[in-house]
């Protein structure tokens, strides 16, 4: 019987077995992916001091993470709400004199004060690469096909890859005299909300070609080219090109240039991963700087909980033994080194159907229940 006690708070669950398989099997699937790209594992602690999270990267905002006293340094400790920052502060320091480019990768749990409707969860497992030392072409298709490799291994279809230009509107705007700090800040709401009436409104009715520059990569790319005549955006959009030229067999590539939201700290390029079967992202990365040391980097984050979620199951593919009182210790072994699972009989009570067993040992011989 469930009491009061019992609930968890809002936006929080326990993830029971089944649920709990899928997210550790795409977990070790994304991870061993990375490892054979030269990406080494570091884990960082849940806890950090709050200046230093906020520090490594532009637009963390530590008033969505849980924060507390630390009791030995009296300093304000927070709950990481992003592991990328943590990796950058390892960069810079403990690492710092690691050769570059620096391959890193990382999974761990992460949490929010608050979440949105639209994604209430507050306790997420973020796994993610960071390339360090690089945010050139080649760094960021690197990074663009690693991720697109990860959300295969873990059993993914049909991805798709969606381009921004996190900066676009700083770098059109700095040679546009017309715009004062209001207007610029006005115009970038609007193309937030992508609404043509309110980007009028404020005085942006220039970058209203910027709203239809959208879709599959190649009608995008040549709407923004035709947008930006003055060719003050002309070496990165050869560069979204050159991206593109890379993954495009691997996946289905558009472009939203001004798309803005979960890109805080990125800096010319975006991209968020989508796939067959999930709702919402898969996850996001880009191109960023390490506050602090102003290195450059690229990387990206998947959204473990989500992605395990929308994993197919085959049916049958791992044998469950039931191991009967006297079974050889050697034969139960031998199973377990060929990927069975093999439970043993504790009582007399035991029923190895109930128990879900497929298969009954009984001394060194498996039979089919």
């Amino acid at each position: 019987m469930t009491t009061t006690t019992d609930l968890l708070p809002e936006g929080l669950e326990d993830r029971l077995p089944a649920s709990a398989a899928r997210i550790t099997g795409a977990m070790r699937a994304c991870l061993d992916a990375m490892d054979a790209h030269g990406y080494d594992r570091v884990r960082p602690p849940l806890l950090e001091f709050e200046s230093s999270l906020a520090s490594r990267m532009n637009g963390v905002r530590t008033d969505a993470c849980f924060r507390m006293t630390d009791p030995a340094s009296l300093r304000t400790l927070a709950l990481r709400s992003d592991i990328t920052p943590q990796i950058g502060r390892i960069a810079a320091t403990s690492l710092a004199g690691t050769p570059r480019p620096l391959r890193l990768a990382y999974a761990g749990d992460t949490a929010l004060i608050r979440a949105s409707q639209l994604d209430p969860a507050r306790e997420r497992l973020q796994l993610g690469a960071e390339l360090i030392g690089a945010d050139s072409v080649a760094a960021a298709s690197e990074i663009v096909g690693l991720a697109i490799t990860a959300l295969e291994a873990a059993g993914l279809t049909g991805i798709s890859v969606d381009f921004t230009m996190p900066d676009l509107i700083d770098t059109l705007a700095a040679g546009d005299n017309a715009l004062d700090a209001d207007t610029l800040e006005g115009v970038r709401r609007e193309l937030d909300t992508k609404d043509a009436g309110g980007l009028k409104a404020v005085g942006g009715e220039a970058y209203l070609p910027l709203l239809y520059a959208t879709g599959e990569f190649a009608d995008a790319l040549a709407a923004l080219r035709a947008f930006d005549d003055k060719g003050v955006c002309a070496s990165r959009l050869d560069a979204l090109s050159q991206i593109e030229a890379e993954v495009a067999p691997r996946a289905r590539i558009t472009l939203d240039p001004t798309e803005r939201h979960g890109f805080e700290y990125q800096s010319w390029f975006g991209f968020t991963l989508y796939a067959d079967g999930l709702r919402g992202a898969a996850g996001r990365g880009g191109t960023y700087r390490i506050g602090g040391s102003n290195e450059p980097a690229t990387g990206f984050t998947l959204y473990l909980d989500r992605v395990a979620e929308a994993v197919r199951q085959e049916p049958g593919a791992q044998r469950k033994v039931f191991a009967e009182t006297g079974h050889s210790a050697a034969a139960a072994r031998a199973a377990r080194d060929n990927g069975d699972r093999v439970i043993a009989r504790i009582s007399d009570a035991d029923d190895p159907r109930a128990l879900g067993c497929t298969h009954i040992l009984s001394g060194d011989t498996i039979a089919a229940l």
